[in-house]
């Protein structure tokens, strides 16, 4: 994995401004801490930090390539997972390759198929590839979005990066917030609108979407979403088609040259994935598995299950490293690692984010890095097979809102006055809402039940799972860690979308069909386990110092946040003996201790980027 960027500026001669392209390429180091690489002309110019992952001394970047006089260079973030047949394609079309990497795979593909060659890749990428004859750039986003890729526009200028932070480094774009942001910081939270940068002067490319910027403007292009269709094969077809199609993806995301290992929680999804990496494995004979999980100090004394956490990930970790044999690394943070980590994240997200989530998962991908590379992550299977308890929950069905925003109006009561009628909590998230639902394309014939899920479906795809896939590539590429998620092959995604819910929860369990697929890849207990998300510190000093935290930025006259909120309301909160853990803040996405580390966080997000707001 790597981090790109770049700029088209047709009215400057850029390659006097070669100081601005080192300064943006610089902000991404982490995402690259191999090599880094520019390429620059009088209109473009072009960054690149590389993590090698495939064909390490070959696959350099900004990468260039001919076709006679014609001129063609990338810079590229991602994996193909289908490139050896992309390969072959090409080679049977006259195409000839210098490297085995895929980067030259995509360029390849590019030049031989154009505009159309992001229909025919499997993988997760961002790239942009300047074509100097036409004086065109062409970007691409995977169809899921497990890439990032933000830009923002001028007049003749057009700036683009993997992140925010490389284009707040070029002087032209501004760290300014407007309504629309201060309403994704305070009412959205880390469930950003697709699309929407926060900062006023950031956009960004939405999954399956492509970008083509010439003299003439900028062009955006859809070139994938999901469709709906009759699903045709009966519920043993369906189990195993989806048995077929999540083996075969595993298998493609196992290629690496560097160490490789897997997130094991002992949940079904991670368990299922570190099952068939361990078969993939010995089939091959390559020796054990390395795999990883995280804990919090005390957290088995403090633990108390709820809906969402209903039981404790530690026995069945066990559990599945010994029935795997796989070479295991348990990892455990406390509460002073935790509040630590809290500036590192916000910085790694450019953005307040989920809080002691977005922290240990920034601790533990820095542990995961000392023995791995690449790691592969259970990310999206919720969203796709319908594991989250607001699936199965008429209130949450019916509510005309999204099913983790139950809590706004607690939120709007913590805004001062004036903010709350300026971002109008209540109007801007119905108004994404209602855009969320008329995006969703219906199926004709359907029932009113199966209508429902479809929506909810979509809302958790297109809405949620995209909050996940940008903790796990922020948190990760900041410690130099690239996490493959193999549940968003968009092969797999198109296929259970259409499956019928009363096929997809078969057994009347979350995630049925995907159990009834895995039987005899996981031991029975595992294989019935209930959902048990990401784990979060129970321990009761983490909400004594996330308080300690926010009372400490309410007493400082100076702190941004301050003019933002209802300081005596957060104050009463945060002194009040109901300051615990059931405090609803982003419906189940945060609760009380994660309500104050969020806005510690907000903090020291307006503080460090100077953020101004109007």
């Amino acid at each position: 994995m790597c981090g790109i960027t770049g700029w088209i500026d047709w009215n400057s001669d850029l390659t006097k401004e070669s100081v601005h392209l080192e300064r943006m390429t610089d902000t991404l180091a982490p995402r690259g801490p191999d090599a880094a690489g520019s390429w620059i002309s009088a209109h473009c110019a072009l960054g690149h930090r590389r993590l090698s992952v495939i064909d390490p001394e070959n696959g350099a970047q900004p990468m260039i390539r001919f076709t006679g006089d014609d001129q063609y260079v990338v810079v590229y973030n991602g994996e193909l997972y289908n490139a050896p047949e992309l390969r072959k394609a090409l080679e049977s079309r006259g195409r000839s390759f210098t490297t085995s990497c895929d980067t030259e795979v995509l360029l390849v593909s590019f030049m031989e198929w154009g505009r159309a060659c992001v229909e025919r890749f499997n993988g997760i990428f961002a790239f942009a590839i300047w074509d100097v004859a036409s004086q065109e750039l062409f970007l691409a986003r995977d169809r899921l979005g497990v890439k990032p890729l933000f830009f923002s526009r001028g007049e003749g200028l057009f700036i683009f990066g993997s992140e925010p932070k490389s284009l707040l480094a070029h002087p032209a774009v501004k760290a300014e917030v407007g309504a629309e942001g201060l309403a994704e910081i305070f009412v959205m939270g880390p469930a950003r609108t697709p699309g929407v940068g926060v900062y006023k002067e950031i956009s960004e490319v939405r999954p399956g979407q492509c970008m083509v910027i010439n003299r003439a403007g900028v062009k955006t292009i859809t070139y994938w979403r999901l469709r709906s269709e009759t699903h045709e094969h009966n519920i043993d077809e369906t189990a195993r088609r989806v048995g077929e199609l999540l083996k075969d993806t595993v298998e493609r995301q196992l290629v690496s040259d560097v160490p490789i290992g897997t997130l094991l929680s002992g949940g079904l999804d991670s368990s299922a994935l570190t099952a068939l990496a361990v078969h993939y494995y010995t089939e091959r004979g390559q020796g054990a598995l390395p795999t990883f999980s995280v804990d919090y100090r005390d957290n088995d004394k403090h633990f108390q299950a709820h809906d969402f956490q209903p039981n404790s990930d530690a026995p069945w970790i066990e559990r599945m490293v010994s029935h795997l044999s796989t070479i295991h690394h348990p990892v455990q943070f406390d509460t002073p690692e935790l509040i630590a980590a809290l500036r590192d994240a916000t910085l790694a997200r450019d953005l307040p984010g989920m809080a002691d989530v977005d922290a240990s998962l920034l601790l533990f991908c820095h542990e995961i890095k000392k023995s791995a590379t690449v790691a592969i992550s259970g990310e999206a299977a919720d969203e796709i097979f319908g594991g989250y308890p607001w699936f199965h929950r008429e209130e949450a069905l019916n509510a005309d809102t999204f099913p983790w925003s139950l809590a706004t109006p607690m939120r709007a009561g913590l805004l001062a006055p004036e903010v709350a009628e300026w971002i109008k909590p209540a109007e801007y998230i119905g108004d994404r809402y209602a855009e969320a639902v008329a995006e969703v394309p219906e199926l004709a014939g359907e029932t009113l039940q199966q209508s429902k899920m479809r929506r909810m479906s979509y809302l958790n795809i297109t809405r949620f799972m995209p909050t996940l896939l940008d903790r796990k590539d922020r948190m990760s590429m900041a410690a130099g860690l690239e996490v493959r998620v193999p549940f968003c092959d968009h092969r797999l995604v198109e296929y259970v979308w259409n499956i019928p819910w009363e096929i997809k929860a078969a057994g009347d369990r979350e995630k049925g069909i995907l159990r009834k697929a895995l039987e005899g890849v996981l031991p029975q207990d595992v294989l019935t386990r209930k959902k048990s998300p990401y784990p979060k510190t129970h321990n009761p000093a983490y909400l004594a110092a996330v308080k300690g935290l926010i009372l400490e930025v309410l007493d400082d006259s100076s702190s941004p946040l301050l003019p933002l909120i209802d300081a005596k309301k957060v104050r009463e909160l945060a002194e009040s003996s109901s300051a615990s853990s059931h405090i609803p803040w982003f419906g189940q996405l945060m609760s009380g201790p994660q309500l104050f580390a969020y806005l510690y966080q907000v903090h020291l997000w307006l503080k460090q980027y100077k953020v101004s707001i109007g």
